[in-house]
């Protein structure tokens, strides 16, 4: 492993992550009939647009208070109440989700306070009428990362919307940032076996829909507000990734607040962690995996057995969210890469203890595994590691391009391929396109380099 000596430099350098309440929005587009409102300046607002259109290629609007100079000295809750009006009037949502910024929480304003009072008026002056449910989180850019603003927003619906009362036979099912294909298979997957599950959030629709004939202000699709005041009632809870288990998460919440079991799980991507989740399937369904299912299986291991020769001696770089990069660390090592460097802009301190796991027993040497990096860091670490493959997203691109390497491309962003919410990663077919992927990139970067060009490999 490559010692870290420290750095001559205090700036981030590409980061290898994106702000808390880009991921809040994220989330927050989840909900059925939901509009994301970021408590802060216009910009901000046409930064994230940007990167979730570039990413989805669907349309995404996030409202704004707009704060300028003068609500930064004086306060930004005349902005807030006249940008939530606006959007109660424009769009008519059932749901907004009100995230602060960098600018709002260095003024020290917190708008949960102000969202209330506002609200309790307009129920005052418009008797009746039923106004959107409104949730506020807070999500500096500089208290962490996406990944935390989007669980932060998550535990916050559930905080806010979850009721309690007898306990059903349904499932919440938590599983982070995964893509809209996934999260469709996953709801096919729980269906299979005979289960009835919500997708907490499920922005499967609303950032991977059908073509408009005219334009729609609040797509269709998202978690209904129904299901997240049952939420309470689940028989259970699966959560997936790294800090699934942890005390402060949405799935702890509803365990410690209305008794729902949570059952934490590693990201199902390869067939290990895939194994963990149909397990529980089992156990939750009494039935056993589905037949289509068990042959998924059989073709990934068939399929790895068929490509063992051209993945022999492959020295990986994962570069992700903590969460993808303990699951793509475990899938790499059990198809016979050598998973070399793991990196994440993620701080929260598990992710050397999440990659152990998930790699046990398939690696000859542990992978180096450094926390809240950058690309800058990365690359001078990875310079003499013989490398051959890289995994990340785009911003990857420019470290794949200078050592001369193939990079496949997962996970959020994907701003120089098209396709990225129809990326498949998760369960055991999500694992075979994955494969598919990794292989043929190798294999394309060897015959590009060959003197012959040769076309049967």
């Amino acid at each position: 492993m490559p010692e870290s000596a420290a750095p001559a430099f205090v700036s981030t350098t590409n980061a290898c992550h994106l702000c808390m309440p880009l991921g809040a929005c994220l989330a927050f587009k989840g909900v059925e009939g939901g509009v994301p409102f970021l408590h802060g300046s216009q910009g901000c607002a046409t930064y994230m647009r940007r990167y979730l259109i570039s990413h989805y290629r669907e349309p995404v609007d996030i409202a704004s208070s707009s704060l300028g100079e003068r609500q930064a000295v004086f306060g930004g809750g005349p902005n807030l109440r006249q940008g939530l009006w606006n959007v109660i009037t424009a769009m008519r949502p059932r749901f907004i989700g009100v995230a602060t910024t960098c600018l709002t929480e260095t003024i020290g304003e917190e708008p949960g306070p102000l969202v209330e009072a506002f609200l309790a008026e307009l129920a005052g002056k418009n008797p009746g009428v039923t106004l959107p449910r409104v949730v506020t989180v807070r999500t500096p850019s500089f208290g962490g990362t996406h990944t935390e603003g989007f669980r932060r927003a998550v535990r916050a619906l559930l905080k806010a919307l979850a009721r309690p009362g007898p306990a059903g036979s349904h499932l919440n099912l938590l599983p982070g940032m995964a893509s809209p294909a996934d999260l469709r298979h996953l709801k096919d997957v729980v269906r299979a076996f005979g289960l009835e599950a919500a997708v907490i959030p499920d922005p499967s629709d609303p950032l991977d829909g059908p073509a408009w004939d005219t334009y729609t202000p609040v797509p269709p699709g998202g978690t209904p507000l129904e299901a997240l005041q049952a939420a309470g009632r689940a028989r259970a809870t699966v959560a997936f990734g790294c800090a699934a288990g942890d005390a402060s998460g949405p799935g702890a919440l509803l365990r410690d607040r209305f008794g729902v079991e949570l059952l934490p799980l590693p990201l199902p991507v390869g067939i290990r962690a895939s194994d963990r989740f149909f397990a529980t399937l089992e156990e939750l369904s009494g039935r056993p995996t589905p037949r289509r299912i068990r042959a998924q299986r059989g073709r990934l291991v068939d399929a790895y057995v068929d490509a063992h020769k051209y993945l022999a001696g492959v020295r990986a770089a994962v570069v992700a969210d903590e969460d993808l990069a303990a699951g793509l660390s475990g899938f790499l090592a059990e198809t016979g890469i050598q998973v070399a460097y793991v990196a994440t802009g993620d701080r929260s301190g598990i992710l050397e203890g999440a990659v152990e796991a998930a790699t046990a027993g398939l690696l000859r040497d542990p992978p180096a595994v450094r926390q809240g990096v950058d690309y800058h860091t990365v690359a001078e670490e990875t310079r003499d590691l013989g490398l051959g493959l890289v995994v990340g997203t785009s911003k990857a691109y420019p470290l794949a391009r200078d050592r001369g390497i193939p990079l496949v491309r997962v996970g959020f962003p994907i701003h120089d391929r098209f396709g990225a919410a129809r990326q498949r990663l998760l369960g055991y077919s999500g694992a075979q396109d994955l494969f598919d992927r990794v292989v043929n990139a190798l294999l394309a970067q060897r015959q590009e380099a060959s003197d012959v060009g040769y076309g049967y490999l």
